[in-house]
């Protein structure tokens, strides 16, 4: 996956989740906030509740999409240390998961 798609992704599923910008989330917060997100909707499912959201509430949305993008922004993984990928909404544990190192899995985070 390419570093836009990763970001793309990271937004949609930020979108998506109940993260919102008045608890003035850590980078560790919204990391929590885009994987509960991608377990509970999946990929496909995020980007279904982003085209609900601009449906019902086009103005609404794009201030919260303006503001994920930003945070995904201020919160992303320096390029050096390559892309990570998301986390299959089907596989259990998520990577970088306590469970999944313990087993000997990806230990990279969302």
């Amino acid at each position: 996956m390419t570093r836009l798609n990763l970001n793309d992704a990271r937004c949609e599923a930020l979108f998506a989740s109940v993260l919102q910008r008045s608890d003035s989330p850590t980078a560790e917060r919204a990391a929590e906030a885009i994987r509960r997100a991608v377990r509970q909707f999946g990929t496909r499912g995020c980007a279904g509740q982003i085209a609900q959201e601009f449906g019902d509430h086009p103005e609404a949305a794009a201030d919260r999409m303006r503001w994920v993008r930003q945070l995904v922004a201020a919160t992303a993984r320096p390029a050096s240390l390559g892309p990570e990928p998301l986390a299959d909404p089907r596989s259990w544990p998520p990577p970088g998961h306590d469970s999944a190192r313990r087993r000997g899995g990806d230990e990279r985070d969302v």
